[in-house]
């Protein structure tokens, strides 16, 4: 293919600048002056051209003008020539480039470089993945002063091959100190640690914890050359808080590098210091809750079987007081009221804690923040407290309650309390709000006495950040349960400072801070497209399965859409909204003489496989899906609902339209 001069002209020069840029010329030049040393003989020899691009490609030369020189083709040509589908959403289908950081001069920052892993025992016989094969991956997610980072997913292995750099700042919280450069003497007193939390993901997309890890990074102060390499071994969590799962192997480097670096033993020093005084100060607050407990069994005897809870673990089998799981949370712009709060926390994953063996005991398990949100699923009480923490952000009364639902199966639920007394229960699992209005067993048996709508049984505390009170009055009954929280004849209350010494935040080395929510990552019309095809497939194949034809309706797919945006509408703001216009819609689209079914369903998961398994067990969905008939027109709809922390509410619904034959 001939090119015009004008074009030939700037490729040539194009090429003469990156061969310039390169130093290309006098790379050759030193090459021509070796070979002539190495390999002509004294006697008048010549040397060819073919021998010396053969010295130019032994050294490697060739190849690194070859990487340089990039040849893109015309994506968007060929994206032309080639057939037109029609789209309802267009991708950027480009590559990600990466982005360049800006590294702001007057600050300080933390790189931390992963790389590698090893001694990942569990799987030492994991087959190496084939290209292009799905297998189980490892991701590792940090938090440090309020910023979050997450690793590219590698498979699991038992050496995986992380190789990551994170640019942590270590000088971004302190208000009115940002333009000032802190030295190592000030950023040793900044015992903010990094927190990473390491989730396996399996070829389902089904996550698992695997551990969590506190990486105290000030060592980094006292390494010469401001660089330190550092072995660090994660152990696993819940039951197996005391084995080793695997050692990743980081590099800490401090920028700009620290003019002076600080000697081993003042950071040492440190270290004990901060690790003594928070001993002191959970031995005194052990003291106290000792104290606190004996006094609450002296009022009365059966209070020993009270869900009255003080401590709890965590997932790495550390006791900490409940209170400190509990932190007021603002949202920025990713969440707009704390009804859609409640939404956002109800549609994350709920899974009990695994419990190793039978006998169907509750493996306590209260996740870290960072955890929970990483993992994207937790147990009841994880729940309850990041639904408490939001709603304490969004300016709200708060408290955790725990106690017992139906059977006496532990709970935990979020109260807020109105500044009229209203007393509102929030089901942090479903989303549903129940006002309480207590029975009073005194009343007359003639007098009608409200009925509770909520499945909470008995309540034995409630907490949050700075309170904790423990239920005293005569029956834990949560129906004549009166929360008037000033009266300590009913609610016996700890002392605030108590709470505060080893609760607030910075108070103790041992509370983690709170992570910032992250936006989501999902394309929800992508993602709602995606299911939407892989169901049409499943269904035509199990239709097929069956001896029956498929015909998809797709003007009576897209009219089911209002009807699922108006289901998360209700779901959120409890108002139903915009059923007349869909119901006209539907008779205008279905003849006379015809039937019109549907069945709307929802999920937490992206998993189209596992939805249509489950859609299948509903008859009234199997009676859509295998509908037998004259004129049988077939419709799904798909809508995906993104929430913060890439969770999502996936709403489905089936419907199909047949001439009713009598």
């Amino acid at each position: 293919m001939a090119l015009p001069p004008e074009k030939a002209s700037e490729l040539k020069q194009i090429i003469h600048q990156q061969l310039v840029k390169m130093d290309v010329h006098g790379r050759i030049r030193e090459v021509l002056a070796e070979t002539i040393r190495e390999e002509l003989a004294p006697e008048h020899q010549q040397l060819s051209t073919e021998d010396l691009i053969k010295a130019l490609r032994q050294r490697g030369i060739i190849d690194d003008v070859m990487k340089e020189l990039k040849f893109v083709t015309d994506v968007n040509e060929r994206e032309r020539t080639s057939a037109p589908k029609p789209s309802t959403h267009f991708v950027d289908r480009e590559p990600p480039v990466l982005k360049k950081t800006n590294i702001d001069p007057t600050r300080r920052y933390l790189y931390l470089q992963v790389l590698g892993g090893k001694a990942f025992l569990e799987h030492l016989q994991e087959p190496e993945p084939l290209p292009g094969q799905i297998c189980s991956t490892f991701t590792l997610c940090l938090h440090f002063r309020n910023q979050r980072f997450r690793s590219k997913p590698v498979p699991c292995a038992c050496e995986p091959d992380f190789h990551d750099g994170f640019l942590l700042e270590v000088h971004k919280d302190s208000l009115g100190e940002g333009s000032k450069m802190v030295d190592a003497t000030t950023m040793l007193s900044i015992c903010d640690p990094v927190h990473m939390v390491l989730i396996k993901t399996d070829t389902f997309g089904e996550t698992t914890l695997v551990a969590s890890y506190f990486l105290e990074w000030r060592s980094v102060l006292a390494a010469e050359n401001g660089i330190t390499n550092v072995a660090v071994e994660l152990l696993g969590v819940g039951t197996e808080s005391k084995v080793s799962v695997g050692v990743l192997n980081i590099r800490l480097e401090m920028y700009p590098q620290l003019n002076k670096t600080l000697s081993p033993e003042v950071t040492n020093t440190q270290f004990a210091l901060e690790r003594q005084k928070t001993a002191e100060k959970e031995r005194l607050f052990l003291v106290y809750a000792k104290q606190w407990w004996r006094e609450y069994l002296q009022i009365r005897p059966t209070h020993n079987v009270r869900l009255v809870k003080i401590f709890a673990q965590d997932e790495n089998g550390v006791n900490r007081p409940v209170c400190s799981y509990i932190r007021p949370l603002r949202a920025g712009r990713l969440l707009d009221t704390p009804r859609q709060a409640a939404r956002f926390v109800s549609v994350l994953g709920y899974e009990r804690a695994p419990v190793i063996g039978g006998g169907g005991g509750k493996q306590e398990q209260w996740c870290t923040l960072l955890a929970f949100l990483c993992r994207n699923k937790g147990d009841c009480e994880d729940h309850a407290n990041l639904l408490c923490s939001l709603l304490l952000g969004f300016g709200l009364e708060a408290f955790v309650c725990v106690g017992t639902k139906a059977k006496g199966v532990p709970h935990a639920w979020v109260m807020t309390c109105g500044t009229d007394g209203t007393i509102t229960f929030w089901e942090s699992l479903t989303g549903h709000r129940y006002i309480h209005r207590p029975i009073n067993p005194d009343d007359p048996p003639l007098v009608e006495q409200p009925k509770p709508l909520y499945p909470y049984r008995t309540i034995g505390c409630i907490f949050n950040h700075q309170k904790f009170f423990g239920n005293c009055q005569p029956t834990d009954a949560v129906e004549v349960c009166v929360f008037d929280l000033h009266d300590e004849s009913k609610w016996k209350p700890m002392s605030g400072e108590a709470i505060k010494s080893v609760c607030s935040p910075g108070a103790t080395s041992s509370v983690p801070p709170f992570p910032p929510l992250c936006a989501s990552t999902i394309d929800a019309a992508v993602t709602s497209n995606e299911i939407e095809l892989q169901l049409r497939i499943l269904i035509s194949e199990h239709r097929k399965d069956l001896g029956l034809s498929t015909v998809w309706d797709d003007h009576l797919s897209y009219l089911l859409s209002p009807a699922l945006a108006a289901y998360e509408l209700e779901r959120t703001t409890s108002i139903s909204a915009g059923n007349e216009e869909f119901q006209d819609a539907v008779r205008r689209a279905v003849p006379d003489g015809h039937t019109f079914k549907g069945f709307p369903i929802h999920f937490v998961y992206r998993n189209a496989r596992r939805a249509f398994a489950t859609c299948l067990r509903s008859p009234f969905c199997e009676e859509i899906i295998c509908c037998r008939g004259d004129q049988v027109r077939l419709a799904v709809r798909v809508r995906v609902f993104t929430y913060p922390e890439s969770a999502c509410a996936v709403w489905i619904m089936f419907a199909c339209k047949y001439r009713s034959v009598l």
